[in-house]
C-alpha cells in the first residue's frame, strides 16, 4: 500500500472505482477508430506454438465462453457473441475487434491493479485476484477468436 486512506475511502473508492473503469474503459475503447486496431501488429500477431486447440483443451474455452459479457454492444459497438456472416470484409472488421477487446481488457486490468495502491493487504490480494479473473478469461477468449478468424480469412483469400 503506497497511499494511506481511512478504511471507509478505501471501501467507498473501490466500490465506486473499480466497476467505473470497467464501464469507462469500455465506452472509451469503443470509441476509438478500427484502423488502431489490426491484427498484423506485433501485440496481436500467433504467438510461437499458439492455436485455438490449445485454447479449446487447455483452457476449456468452449464450456464457458458463453458466460462472458460482451459490453461493446452497450456503447453502441461491434457485437462479438456471434459470427453473423463469413463475408470477407465482415470477417476482417471482427478480427479488428478481438484486437481492440483484447487491448481494453489488458487497460482494464491494469487499470484495477493500480488499487492496490491505497488497498491494504490483504484486501489488495482480491484485488489482484478479481483484476486477473474479470479480464484474463476475456482475453483468453479474444486471442482464440483471432486465431479462428485468421484461419477463415485465409480460406477466403487463398479460395477466391
Amino acid at each position: 500500500m503506497w497511499l494511506n486512506l481511512p478504511d471507509p475511502w478505501v471501501l467507498l473508492i473501490n466500490i465506486i472505482g473499480i466497476p467505473m473503469i470497467h464501464l469507462a474503459s469500455s465506452w472509451a475503447f469503443t470509441k476509438m477508430p478500427i484502423s488502431l486496431f489490426k491484427a498484423d501488429q506485433p501485440a496481436f500477431r500467433k504467438l510461437p506454438g499458439e492455436t485455438s486447440t490449445i485454447y479449446k483443451r487447455s483452457f476449456f474455452i468452449g464450456r464457458w465462453k458463453h458466460y462472458l459479457p460482451d459490453a461493446a454492444p452497450w456503447f453502441g459497438g461491434f457485437g462479438k457473441r456471434k459470427l453473423q456472416s463469413q463475408d470477407l470484409d465482415f470477417l476482417r472488421r471482427f478480427e479488428a475487434e478481438t484486437c481492440r477487446s483484447e487491448v481494453a481488457h489488458w487497460a482494464q486490468l491494469l487499470a484495477v491493479l493500480s488499487f492496490t495502491l491505497w488497498t491494504p493487504w490483504p484486501w489488495a490480494l482480491i484485488i489482484w485476484i478479481y483484476a486477473l479473473a474479470s479480464n484474463a478469461p476475456c482475453i483468453l477468449l479474444q486471442r482464440h477468436n483471432r486465431l479462428r478468424l485468421t484461419r477463415l480469412i485465409r480460406r477466403h483469400t487463398t479460395s477466391g
